[in-house]
């Protein structure tokens, strides 16, 4: 085993587990609040006494400070519909619930406002926005989406995109035969491979993330780079729709060596074909994303 692949297996094994395994949904703690009415203020009081609390120690868990566990707190919310679009939130009234300072409510509330969850207007004041208004592929409200109530339409979503991004990717990444990033790519399969023989999910799902990624990255087009982002969140999303790179099997290591061995040879074609048939998903959900037309 090279020494990067060694390294890689250790850390992972030693680190706290941030993505799911196979049907992990609740990887995290997704709090529960009552739907509340469409127009006027925050029912804060109405909901459960606890919910600020909760929400605190779920995000605390994940090694945020208060400002990131706020907007933790609120983004699920707001996505998850219990904050339904032009809901007025009162800065003082959010601090109050959750007990954090003006300060933190007010830096939390220009995150959301960044992603396209809140805006904020002189007289108005700050009010939640439609859903066609959001920033879908942020990727904390990728990740919102996956592990709420819109949980099959975000996977099912981002495995089509995934279809769309990932096979041109590798059919470009074949013009650029860089030997450090063949190695690396090689090493991420040899990776995948040891943890996939001692039962080591985690290692393998960041094994294959790495790959994905910087595959993404080494195809030449900064607009397909700008979206690995995205495939990274997709791949510790996953859960459902299951395709070849949810489920470590031997199949799924062929697909990816086979890759590398295209990328090595420079033919982007068959490179783009192996891509394909990694990202076809499994019988069960056949009709997420349809199979590749024989040409």
């Amino acid at each position: 085993m090279s020494t990067l692949a060694h390294t890689m297996m250790t850390a992972a094994r030693s680190a706290d587990s941030g993505l799911a395994g196979p049907g992990g949904l609740d990887r995290y703690p997704y709090a529960e609040a009552p739907v509340t009415e469409r127009l006027g203020a925050p029912s804060w009081d109405g909901s459960d006494p606890e919910l600020g609390r909760v929400g605190r120690r779920a995000a605390g868990s994940r090694g945020r400070g208060l400002h990131g566990q706020l907007v933790q707190q609120l983004g699920q919310m707001i996505v998850s519909g219990d904050l339904g679009a032009d809901r007025p939130l009162v800065p003082e009234e959010i601090g109050q619930r959750f007990e954090v300072s003006r300060t933190v409510v007010r830096e939390s509330l220009r995150v959301l406002e960044a992603k396209g969850l809140v805006s904020a207007r002189p007289n108005v004041g700050t009010r939640v926005r439609p859903v066609s208004d959001w920033n879908l592929l942020d990727p904390d409200i990728i990740e919102w989406r996956a592990f709420g109530p819109q949980r099959d339409n975000q996977r099912r979503e981002l495995s089509e995109l995934r279809w769309t991004i990932e096979p041109l990717a590798a059919r470009l990444a074949a013009g650029h035969g860089r030997e450090d990033v063949q190695q690396r790519l090689s090493d991420m399969v040899e990776i995948m491979s040891h943890a996939m023989g001692q039962g080591d999910a985690l290692t393998f799902s960041r094994a294959d993330a790495e790959f994905h990624s910087l595959l993404i990255q080494v195809a030449g087009n900064r607009m397909l780079e700008h979206l690995s982002g995205i495939v990274s969140s997709a791949l510790q999303v996953s859960g459902g729709p299951v395709t070849g790179c949810d489920r470590p099997t031997e199949a799924s290591l062929g697909h990816h060596a086979r890759i590398v061995d295209a990328l090595a040879a420079g033919d982007g074609a068959a490179a783009e074909a192996a891509m394909r048939q990694l990202l076809i998903v499994h019988p069960e959900v056949e009709r997420v994303v349809p199979a590749p037309r024989e040409h």
